[in-house]
């Protein structure tokens, strides 16, 4: 260990002197040597033993190299290296050396120092540093052999280190005496069992606070409302910060990607430049683990079939230096992770050609298939474009199985190629598998959960209104907004009942690229669920990922859209297009009901932007007025009466009007339901905010005006013409 990795030192210090010029071989031998050094230290931890095996050939191209363009007077042998190496024997308790440079920068420097990874560098290692110098026998085999490095003036002389180490130390004491506890003692290593135990315990108080907040609901006059409610945020607080503990920076999933591809790039003769942004982007360790083998295998592709040779990138009109950029970011409670190059794309000829090879469709379904559909096939098991098996690709176990990984942590995986341009995957996955949001929806007398990540809008249908659930080649559909919906009964798919709904709740969920509809009798509720796993009876069945205790203590199974897409009926396209015939329907609309101040209030559902549920304590003031932050803009709250209806704590369901550029909030106490009825003002309301009143489903409703809080969030919230934003005139 010691011989190999003082020879790869001397080729590194020759570059780092510029004495040697840096170039892909040489990488290359480098790289094999940090290989080399991997395996000795592997076998160490393993049997405390080096492995068999010689490495003297490994050394001498190591010492040729680092000789091959050295100067005379920089190949002599000289004795520093000798006592530099005895000292940078010493390691930090995580392994890392400690070199004789940063030793003497360490005495010589005044206060506490730290290694270029940021691991500092404490007083009482610089004393063990010193005593081990000082005790350290020089080994035969290192006395013998000459060093062909240049030995910087820094390192000569370590007399100098060990006489400054107590100094430094008496000033690290001082230093921690005078202004507190020093830099390395801010954190401290704590075992994953131990956070993975927190965690669960974490989950169990998040089923607690459901049920008490059930009880205070259903129980408004309770003294013990209050205290429940600062429970509950106390419960929020803890949970952030348990998920804080266990989250890792995504860049510890892609640390090994650059090997992988320069690797890639040496065995097909490519050239490929590898861009990764967003590495510091942190997701839960437990999905960490599971995406690293999907995103490799990703990167793997794009190298291999996205990009193309420097001579048929040239034909192209492209450079010859081929991209893979990897990107990841947050987006509405979740991670976004894109894989993008801009090579060759998929070619939907030559897919085609594969399809009707493996007997996947006929010519007349291709015929009929978009470019996108066709592309889609890339996704089935053992479907691969490679024209011969290689280390790399081929074998038709690829795309496949990445989906079906990422599927299983909650996931869904979309791409986009153009043929010549080059192809974007985006992977959307949740921040962790523990705790996440559902939406509880009833069929029959049967509680479900739908996990939100896939949920994209619910929809009322009936018979009356313009949605209506009809039947196209014997399969039910929606036509939404000019498009047709395939639809999943969910009564009849887990043969809860025979007899499938005509009407009712309309779950649209996302699979893919594509939409699809799950019908329910009704929604019950949205809330933070904690996952538990299926029982080992039931954990191969393809509707279910897993099971979760309600509020109310019942257990109910949460779906996997996934296994429910699955069931969709045959030849329905949702991309097809379809004509909205009309008829002479009365003219009804989805309206929301809703409890705020007193009274029952109204509003068309078609005028309500999102409905969302806030941390209250978040609530800050601008200009005077009540106000959250809400998608990277300030989003003005109001209430119906007055500021009073806006809580200081807690959570509250808060009405969001308007477009992403004229957005405001209306503070509201419950949902009652979403009724479909005409929308008929019977006496008209002076009230400001209020339209009037009238009879929805049979019940005495005041119709909200929402462009009065519009208007009113606008004139609170709106930029003057003369503010100056980022120093430019706005």
């Amino acid at each position: 260990l010691e011989k190999v990795a003082h020879a790869g030192e001397d080729v590194l210090g020759k570059f780092r002197d510029g004495a040697l010029e840096v170039s892909s071989d040489a990488v290359s031998l480098i790289l094999v040597c940090l290989d080399r050094i991997r395996t000795v230290i592997e076998a160490l931890a393993e049997t405390g033993n080096e492995p068999e095996g010689d490495d003297s050939e490994l050394i001498g191209e190591l010492r040729a190299m680092a000789e091959g363009k050295a100067s005379p007077k920089a190949a002599a042998p000289t004795a520093a290296p000798v006592q530099a190496a005895a000292t940078s024997a010493i390691t930090t308790d995580a392994g890392f050396p400690v070199a004789a440079e940063l030793l003497e920068e360490c005495a010589a420097a005044d206060g506490p120092q730290t290694t270029d990874a940021g691991f500092p560098v404490a007083a009482e290692l610089l004393e063990e540093c010193a005593a081990a110098e000082q005790a350290a026998p020089v080994p035969a085999p290192v006395a013998q052999a000459p060093v062909a490095a240049p030995v910087p003036a820094t390192t000569a002389p370590t007399a100098p280190v060990v006489k400054s180490v107590p100094a430094a130390a008496t000033q690290n004491e001082a230093r921690s005496e005078s202004n507190g506890p020093a830099q390395a003692n801010q954190s401290i290593r704590v075992n994953v069992d131990v956070l993975e135990n927190l965690m669960t315990l974490v989950s169990e108080m998040v089923l607690t606070r459901n049920q008490l907040l059930q009880l205070a609901r259903a129980n408004e006059g309770s003294p013990f409302v209050e205290s429940v409610q600062r429970l509950s945020r106390v419960t929020s607080e803890l949970q952030e910060g348990v998920m804080k503990t266990r989250m890792q920076p995504i860049g510890n999933a892609w640390n090994k990607l650059p090997r992988i591809v320069r690797d890639l790039a040496n065995e097909l003769g490519k050239k490929i430049d590898l861009v990764m942004s967003g590495e510091d982007t942190e997701l839960d360790r437990q999905v960490l683990e599971l995406i690293k083998d999907p995103l490799t295998h990703m990167v793997r592709n794009s190298a291999d079939h996205g990009l193309e040779r420097p001579a048929d990138r040239a034909a192209a009109g492209k450079g010859d230096v081929g991209t893979i950029k990897l990107s990841a970011f947050h987006e509405g409670g979740h991670i976004i992770i894109e894989i993008a190059d801009d090579g060759r794309g998929l070619n939907a000829e030559k897919i085609k050609a594969k399809i009707l090879e493996k007997g996947l469709a006929s010519p007349d379904e291709l015929s009929r298939m978009t470019e996108a559909e066709i592309q889609g096939f890339i996704m089935k098991p053992g479907f691969s474009t490679a024209e011969k098996i290689t280390n790399v690709s081929g074998r038709g176990v690829g795309m496949d199985v990445v989906r079906s990984n990422i599927e299983k942590i909650g996931g869904t995986i979309q791409f986009v190629s153009t043929y010549g341009q080059g192809s974007t995957f985006t992977i959307k996955i949740p921040l962790t598998l523990a705790i996440v949001s559902a939406l509880i929806v009833k069929s029959r007398d049967n509680r479900f959960a739908i996990p939100q990540i896939a949920v994209q809008e619910v929809v009322r249908a009936s018979a009356r209104s313009e949605y209506r659930i009809e039947t196209l080649k014997g399969a039910p559909v929606l036509r939404l907004r000019k498009h047709l919906l395939p639809l999943v009964d969910l009564a009849s798919t887990l043969t809860i009942s025979d007899n499938p709904l005509n009407e009712g709740y309309v779950v649209v969920c996302k699979q893919g690229g594509s939409l699809f509809g799950v019908v329910v009798d009704s929604i019950s509720d949205a809330e933070e669920i904690v996952v538990k796993p299926l029982s080992t009876l039931i954990k191969n069945t393809l509707f279910y990922s897993g099971n979760t205790i309600l509020g109310d203590g019942s257990v109910i199974l949460i779906l996997d859209t996934n296994g429910l897409a699955s069931r969709l009926g045959a030849g329905v396209k949702t991309t097809e297009v379809v004509d909205v015939v009309a008829d002479n329907r009365k003219d009804t609309r989805n309206i929301l009901l809703f409890k705020a101040g007193t009274g029952l209030k109204a509003v068309p559902l078609s005028e309500v932007h999102r409905i969302e549920h806030f941390d209250m304590t978040k609530v800050e003031i601008v200009q005077g007025q009540k106000t959250i932050q809400y998608r990277g803009r300030l989003l003005h709250l109001s209430a119906i009466a007055d500021s009073e209806g806006v809580r200081n704590e807690g959570h509250q369901t808060v009405l969001v009007f308007g477009s992403d550029q004229n957005q405001a909030g209306l503070a509201i106490d419950t949902i009652v339901d979403i009724i479909e009825d005409e929308l008929v003002i019977a006496r008209k309301s002076a009230t400001a905010g209020m339209l009037g009143s009238g009879i929805v489903g049979g019940k005495a409703v005041d119709f909200i005006q929402t462009s009065h809080f519009l208007t009113e969030a606008a004139a609170h919230l709106e930029t003057p013409r003369n503010t100056v934003i980022l120093g430019e005139a706005a």
